[in-house]
């Protein structure tokens, strides 16, 4: 198993950076359509996946093609939903709620992995699946006030997370992750690039200045997760990055003033409970069918 100190330093450079993303995210999409945030965004994020492309062995000539081309533009434009979801959920619902929503990811891979993938699912992880969705539904509860029909956003968010991260699973079996990452961007920068000009407001120097922070960090975030899975295992990565909802936490209550309540915490711990075990099961019976198969 890969686990470096290199390997858990970009890890944790990754999900703080990507904290700070969602925290600009919110701030850009208090003022300026969620689209016209995600075009600008996908300026950047298209650019670097050129680059990457071309860095990759066979350049970018052996990136472009690709044996699942319906895959890959469903994993594009999920991705590119999940980016509209998540900034309206930040303003209408709140950053750390909206983390903490999304931190039941793990949860809809292993409920979902079953139709998708078709992949068996024991006592074990049923019983850690059912116990991170009370968890979500806690995170749910209009807690100290009345119900935000919003509040569905980050819940979709995380179940179109969940499927993109299990169509990239079925695409990584044949295209290399450049090819992956190329048509994500490609998808997306279309997408945003069409609907964007009727959603247009000029942006002020400030709005540029945390506009220009945004792409920043996207390129960074991304690029040190890269790195993070070429010095650690996936098996590794995937625990910390519920550091992002930590560092998303901080920034919420010092920045934006907002008010964890404690069904947010709780169901935060549930959730992340039944994620970790989820993933160390998932982990556990992959290694145990790969022992088969060298048997």
């Amino acid at each position: 198993m890969k686990s470096t100190p290199l390997g858990y330093s970009f890890t944790f450079l990754a999900f703080s950076v990507f904290a700070i993303q969602d925290g600009l995210s919110k701030h850009l999409g208090l003022t300026h359509s969620p689209i016209q945030v995600a075009m600008v965004r996908y300026w950047a994020f298209v650019a670097f996946a050129i680059f990457i492309a071309m860095q990759s062995e066979g350049g970018l000539r052996r990136a472009v093609r690709t044996s699942y081309p319906v895959l890959q533009i469903c994993r594009g434009l999920l991705l590119f939903l999940q980016i509209l979801l998540s900034i309206t959920a930040f303003t209408k619902v709140g950053l750390a709620q909206s983390q903490a929503i999304f931190a039941a990811g793990p949860i809809f891979v292993a409920l979902l992995s079953m139709p998708i993938l078709g992949e068996r699912v024991g006592w074990r992880r049923w019983t850690a699946i059912l116990i991170g969705l009370v968890g979500v539904l806690l995170m749910l509860w209009p807690s100290g006030g009345e119900f935000n029909a919003y509040i569905a956003l980050p819940l979709l968010c995380a179940i179109f997370g969940a499927i993109y991260g299990l169509f990239t699973r079925l695409v990584s079996r044949e295209d290399p992750p450049s090819t992956s990452f190329l048509y994500l961007t490609l998808v997306g920068f279309v997408g945003a690039n069409l609907l964007g000009p009727f959603y247009w407001a000029p942006f002020t120097g400030w709005d540029w200045a945390l506009m220009i922070g945004l792409c920043c960090t996207g390129i960074i975030g991304h690029f040190s997760l890269i790195k993070a899975y070429d010095n650690l295992d996936a098996v590794l990565v995937q625990p910390i990055s519920y550091w992002q909802l930590v560092v998303g936490a901080v920034i919420a209550s010092t920045i934006f003033g907002e008010i964890l309540r404690w069904n947010t915490v709780l169901g935060s711990i549930i959730v992340i409970g039944a994620g970790l075990f989820t993933v160390w099961r998932e982990y556990v019976v992959s290694r145990r069918e790969r022992f088969k198969s060298v048997g």
